[in-house]
């Protein structure tokens, strides 16, 4: 028997079939499928990208982010300053239809700066901020590309990192892909010179000098003997040199770097005199001459450095020896020269301008601003009786006032006056005494009212 066909289910079939015909124009206007392929998502400004339009359509416009456009399938941009921005591509089909795909792209600026100067071996700082700010990211210090330390930013993207500066640079920072400017501070090297052994004739004095990083640069050494070039040379890193100490004498020696690129120069002067061990009154040349210099730069008065061991050089010697708990001879020895070489200037009881009289020491500092401008070796009462205490100039008598020359009184009959004997004891009726060749001096330099302490 023949099957009839089924009319009803014939009729939704055919439903269905143009309902199909009606929906396939529709599917055909579809959006377009669009991603987007960047070269680098991230760097450091300015930034230069490369964006690719991933799918088909007939037209690509592109919105940047930061205000640019552009059009096409592949398009290249660079970002000239850090922030954070948003491309977004449009692509259109043939029917119209618009699909957009977009991505972020962070641009970053890394800033690092440091002193100008550095010395070599010692803490050095650098500080920087990562821009836009970023908690927590790794940031390396590089010195001549090489790593040297490490650390993370904190708030505000800053970041800071102490070093041992161990040579010159150049320096910059490094976060992922982004790097800061670079950073070259110079280093001072670190320069040690000295003159080392006997000071003494028959003796050894030796040059020793040293320079860190011995890569810094080349040491220029210099000797001058008595006023003449004896020895010039070059070395590197290291200085040893005899000197010679065969004969009395005075030296000037310089050591002077001449750095290479990033170092500064640094230089030492060293002088040394190379004396006779003994001097005393009626001695002459170079080594009463760097005596006198000596207690010159002490404050002891002296005439001068004429290389003449005269009675002013024997006085100063004997100020000198009553100040620093010397034998009170008057004469040059081992001990003295000793104790000249570690000695500095004495320092004042008071401030202001004044006179001191130190009866336990029986000298006279001539004070300036506080400071010790003059020492003058003097003898007080033989009994002890020069008055105690704080007083004035109140009567100056320019020359002689009986035995007393260029007397400064300060009470009643008391004063500071010049007097032929000097000697290294308590020794006068009550007055100070000074030396007959300075007495001028103090007259001249005290004025009426001027202070006199005595202690």
């Amino acid at each position: 028997m023949e099957a009839r066909p089924n009319l009803g289910r014939m009729h939704r079939a055919l439903v269905v079939a143009v309902a199909g015909l009606a929906l396939a124009p529709s599917a055909a206007a579809q959006r377009p499928a669009v991603s987007v392929r960047v070269s680098e998502l991230e760097g450091g400004a300015p930034h230069v990208v490369t964006f690719t339009a991933v799918g088909k359509a007939d037209t690509y416009t592109w919105r940047l982010g930061d205000g640019a456009t552009a059009s096409g399938r592949v398009v290249r941009h660079t970002y000239g300053r850090p922030g954070r921005f948003r491309a977004v591509v449009s692509a259109v089909s043939p029917s119209g239809e618009t699909g957009r795909a977009a991505v972020e792209i962070s641009v970053f600026r890394l800033s690092l700066s440091a002193a100008r100067v550095g010395v070599y071996g010692k803490g050095m700082r650098f500080v920087g901020t990562l821009r836009p700010a970023v908690r927590g990211r790794p940031v390396t210090l590089l010195r001549a590309g090489k790593p040297v330390t490490t650390v993370r930013t904190g708030a505000g993207g800053r970041f800071r990192m102490l070093i041992r500066l161990a040579g010159a640079g150049p320096y910059r920072a490094r976060s992922r892909s982004v790097v800061s400017p670079v950073r070259s501070p110079a280093v001072r090297p670190v320069l040690t010179a000295a003159l080392a052994g006997t000071r003494t004739v028959g003796g050894e004095l030796r040059l020793r000098a040293r320079v860190r990083p011995a890569g810094a640069g080349v040491l220029q050494v210099r000797v001058v003997r008595n006023g003449r070039l004896t020895y010039a040379a070059m070395h590197r890193g290291r200085v040893g040199v005899e000197l010679g100490a065969g004969s009395a004498g005075s030296f000037r020696v310089s050591v002077r770097l001449v750095p290479n690129a990033g170092f500064r120069t640094v230089s030492r002067m060293l002088r040394a005199t190379v004396y006779e061990p003994r001097l005393a009154l009626g001695s002459t040349g170079p080594s009463v001459a760097a005596l006198e210099r000596r207690l010159a730069e002490l404050r002891y008065a002296v005439r001068g450095a004429d290389g003449v061991y005269g009675l002013d050089t024997y006085e100063a010697v004997l100020a000198f020896q009553k100040v620093n708990g010397l034998a009170r001879t008057g004469r040059a020895d081992g001990s003295l020269w000793r104790s000249l070489a570690r000695a500095g200037v004495p320092r004042a009881r008071y401030g202001g301008d004044h006179l001191e009289v130190s009866k336990g020491r029986q000298v006279l500092y001539a004070v300036r601003g506080g400071q010790v401008e003059s020492v003058v070796h003097v003898s007080t009462g033989a009994t002890g009786n020069t008055p105690v205490g704080r007083w004035q100039v109140y009567r100056k008598v320019p020359g002689f006032d009986w035995v007393l020359y260029y007397p400064m009184y300060f009470l009643r009959g008391f004063a500071i006056h010049g007097y032929p004997s000097v000697p290294a004891y308590p020794a006068s009726h009550g007055c100070v005494r000074v030396p007959m060749w300075i007495a001028a001096r103090l007259y001249a330099e005290n004025p009426y009212g001027q202070t006199v302490y005595v202690y």
